[in-house]
């Protein structure tokens, strides 16, 4: 049996407001498995963002255990960040600076010598077709370009486990093509993947088990065909529709980026 890398148990999250307490997460638990590509999928108020900030130590959760290679992620906060590398959905690069700026700062942030980060960043921006705007400020790159700085940064401190949230949102096909291809490259050579996206079908295509949540909840969890023959469908995206009764259909696009 593969090794989980990732493990939440029960997790809580509860906000308080005028008219008492409201819900964001109600006790969900799943596993992720060491070297995976794991899908979170809900529509868009599902509680997965809130899921991601509490799992990537950015939010406290109001109870419940998240377990990061068998320990406790609340005492060792420190450690598991150096463990784990995030690409948000919304853009958190700094505009003005340029490309290799923006990974030596995140290097050093994360503790790592001048020379280490230089020779990674090198590989990096190689890899991402990106080391010929180097020098370039981040506010002159298009958005496919800045995602691609984003996932550079992202594994410049070689992180474990990697949280892709809605990377292909927006993107032309060639270049989700290209993103995907650098993902699995990456997966192979042993970075778990955690992915939120709306495009089923790169749930389909390349996640051994998928998580779907609504309204705070999880709905369902395990692989896509365990899920198809559970709702009785034949597609990730009618076992979607079927368990989430079409919750959030507008919020998601088809593979083509059609409403």
């Amino acid at each position: 049996m593969a090794e989980n890398v990732l493990e939440v148990k029960d997790l809580k999250k509860q906000y308080h407001t005028k008219n008492g307490t409201t819900d964001a997460v109600k006790g969900i638990s799943f596993h992720v498995q060491k070297g995976a590509i794991f899908g979170f999928l809900g529509a868009n108020g599902a509680g997965k963002s809130t899921t991601i900030n509490m799992v990537t130590t950015q939010l406290l959760p109001t109870s419940g255990q998240i377990i990061y290679d068998g320990k406790d992620m609340t005492s060792n906060v420190v450690g598991i960040r150096r463990k784990i590398g995030v690409v948000a959905q919304h853009s958190n690069l700094e505009r003005g600076l340029n490309a290799e700026d923006n990974l030596y700062f995140h290097g050093r942030y994360f503790g790592m010598d001048p020379q280490t980060i230089q020779e990674q960043s090198e590989e990096l921006l190689k890899k991402f077709g990106l080391w010929d705007r180097r020098k370039d400020y981040v506010k002159s790159f298009y958005g496919g370009m800045a995602q691609r700085l984003k996932i550079a940064r992202a594994m410049l401190h070689d992180p474990e486990i990697l949280f892709l949230d809605e990377p292909t949102t927006g993107l032309d096909p060639n270049y989700r093509k290209i993103l995907w291809d650098q993902m699995l490259k990456m997966n192979k050579e042993g970075t778990t993947i955690f992915l939120t996206t709306h495009y089923m079908e790169e749930v389909e295509n390349f996640c051994q088990h998928v998580a779907i949540m609504k309204k705070s909840e999880m709905l369902a969890y395990g692989t896509v065909n365990e899920l198809e023959e559970q709702s009785g469908t034949t597609s990730l995206n009618d076992v979607f529709l079927v368990l989430t009764n079409c919750d959030g259909v507008d919020d998601r696009k088809s593979a083509n980026g059609e409403e």
